[in-house]
């Protein structure tokens, strides 16, 4: 790999590309009670990226937790993977 020098700027991910690598690595992050990843599950609202500062709105599997959440939030892959329907 060619080193830098002092004064040359390294390209930063646009705001689209970093929201998806934050999705990537969120898919990494699997529910220990149920064994699927977080995004699968409908788990993550919402991913925002504003100056290279990340924000991700999300909920947990917990019934304490307020925010309201469904099925229809899952994934095709999460509900197979539950046997609750999907693609066959």
């Amino acid at each position: 790999m060619p080193e830098r020098g002092p004064n040359q700027k390294v390209n930063a991910p646009t705001p689209d590309a970093m929201k998806e690598q934050v999705m990537e690595v969120l898919r990494t992050a699997i529910d220990p009670e149920i064994g699927i990843n977080i995004v699968d599950l409908g788990l993550v609202y919402s991913v925002e990226v504003n100056q290279g500062q990340v924000r991700v709105a999300m909920t947990l599997t917990t019934p304490a937790w307020d925010p309201p959440w469904s099925l229809d939030r899952m994934s095709e892959t999460a509900k197979q993977q539950l046997g609750w329907g999907g693609r066959k």
